[in-house]
């Protein structure tokens, strides 16, 4: 599907003032599927229909990205994320949800996950929904130990980051996108093209600077974040693509060190996209994942 079919079949939803991008499909037990930086909902587009076939999907673009506004003042923070992820779940009526979730939404999970401890710790039950029935990830900071940033990354954190979004270009693009997948399935021109029109849309690319606080967040939340990962009872799995330069095979290492009972699937020779490289590997460990639960 190409994003301005994406566009088109898409919906919209009211939070805190705005109106955010969403697609909804499929049948079956809902599952939120949350996207990575600096990309969007459209990342789902090469598995939708067959995830589609077992589970209701449910996704958005968070604020600053796809298609939902992208303030240029404001001030994100990965908590305001996880409010528009419950926000949008409690509007559908969806009070239980499964996760599948990328990158930047990784840590969303994560933040998801600590708010579901809590209200398990407190004796809440479903109360303030959703009810994380369980956790998909795929390639993401988990760790802040384990996230090797890209040097562009780097840059857009620090000082000279608003210079560096307002001189972002789609030549700059494509050539530090491409190189976080694996080395035989790098996006085509037409991707990127695809992938470039998503970022610059109602100018999502001069605030790049504004959303990459998400590591200093990952720094400084590593307590809550990671340890909601290694206490939590929800189910979870990571697949991950072990050529990817940012959280390839050392985030599924340090997974596998400090997670109890970890569950990771590597599928060989692919990056930090693997829902975009690789569909078919990522539906296989996806579902084998839930053939185990009984989903």
């Amino acid at each position: 599907m190409r994003v301005s079919d994406w566009r088109a079949s898409g919906k919209r939803f009211d939070h805190a003032g705005r109106s955010f991008f969403y697609q909804e499909g499929g049948a079956g037990p809902p599952l939120l599927l949350i996207h990575g930086f600096p990309t969007s909902s459209w990342d789902w587009h090469r598995i939708w229909g067959e995830l589609g076939r077992r589970f209701r999907l449910i996704a958005p673009d968070m604020l600053g990205f796809g298609f939902s506004p992208k303030p240029r003042w404001h001030r994100y923070a990965m908590s305001e994320q996880a409010d528009l992820h419950e926000a949008l779940l409690a509007q559908l009526g969806v009070p239980r949800v499964h996760v599948l979730a990328h990158d930047y939404g990784d840590t969303v999970a994560q933040e998801l996950l600590a708010r579901h401890e809590e209200r398990c710790a407190h004796g809440n039950g479903a109360a303030g929904a959703p009810w994380i029935e369980s956790v998909v990830f795929l390639n993401g900071g988990l760790f802040p130990e384990a996230h090797r940033p890209r040097r562009v990354q780097t840059l857009l954190a620090g000082p000279f980051g608003p210079l560096l979004s307002l001189l972002s270009s789609r030549r700059a693009f494509g050539s530090g996108f491409s190189a976080i997948f694996g080395p035989r399935t790098k996006p085509s021109e037409a991707e990127l093209d695809e992938f470039w029109t998503l970022l610059t849309h109602d100018g999502g690319h001069r605030i790049g600077h504004k959303l990459i606080r998400y590591m200093e967040e990952r720094r400084t939340h590593r307590e809550r974040w990671v340890g909601a990962l290694q206490r939590t009872a929800v189910p979870r799995r990571l697949i991950d693509g072990p050529e990817d330069p940012v959280s390839g095979a050392h985030l599924a290492a340090r997974y596998q060190e400090l997670v109890p009972g970890a569950d990771v699937v590597l599928l060989p020779g692919i990056g930090h996209y693997p829902q975009v490289e690789d569909p078919a590997g990522v539906l296989a460990a996806f579902f084998a994942f839930h053939d185990g639960l009984g989903t």
